[in-house]
């Protein structure tokens, strides 16, 4: 997918919160919103060069969102809104093969007490949920999730088992929002209560999907799988 807003390239200095971010904008130090509540430590380092969206919206606080961020040389993109919109541009390409047959599209749907990143379907009314996760952390070129603990992904995927066990399909989809990676794996260092539940899931028959991006200043789209290690 293409960003049609303007873009800068700027030098980032520092993140006092989840949200917010300050960098230099023509010598000048100015507040932006960083669209990701992850830490993203290993990335946003004072002096790197990041990438700055620029936002239309008068109401806002402020007038850039933090998008991506140069780390030793590779672009990774941050923002937490752009893989289901990645995810769904893919799905309408079909360039996700197992489930290039399923011909009706839908977002953030309901299945039980839970909601799903999509709903897919068949004419023959076959139906299949899947939940997207980004992924912005790497180590060596091995990509990991997640980057801080996470309670509602652990849920996710205990409830992509109740949808399995209804007799639909399910998966989850990582997109790794840079490319040239190896390897993907959850992060059980940080997160061990997610790993086991990824494991639980797979064993049950949830499909796990790793898939690594092209990403420009400008732009981001899903290229690639990238192998498993769970």
């Amino acid at each position: 997918m293409i960003i049609k807003n303007d873009i800068l390239k700027v030098e980032f200095v520092k993140r006092p919160n989840r949200f917010q971010g300050y960098v230099i904008i023509h010598g000048k130090e100015e507040l932006v919103h960083v669209p990701n509540t992850g830490r993203c430590k290993e990335i946003l380092i004072p002096g790197c060069d990041v990438i700055l969206r620029k936002e239309d919206n008068p109401s806002r606080k402020t007038k850039y969102d933090l998008i991506a961020a140069y780390k030793e040389g590779k672009l990774i993109n941050i923002d937490s809104h752009i893989p289901n919109k990645v995810v769904e541009e893919a799905l309408n390409l079909k360039k996700i093969d197992k489930l290039k047959e399923y011909n009706i599209i839908q977002r953030e749907k309901t299945f039980g007490k839970s909601r799903f990143d999509f709903k897919l379907s068949k004419d023959t009314g076959e139906e299949y949920y899947l939940e997207v996760k980004g992924v912005t952390l790497e180590e060596n070129g091995h990509s990991k999730f997640p980057d801080a603990p996470t309670e509602r992904g652990t849920k996710h995927l205990l409830e992509l088992v109740d949808v399995i066990n209804s007799g639909r399909g399910a998966g989850v989809l990582f997109l790794i929002q840079m490319d040239n990676m190896k390897t993907f794996t959850s992060n059980d260092d940080t997160d061990e209560k997610f790993g086991k539940a990824l494991r639980y899931a797979k064993d049950k028959g949830v499909d796990i999907f790793a898939y690594q991006c092209k990403v420009s200043e400008n732009s981001i789209e899903l290229y690639e799988t990238v192998k498993i290690i769970i």
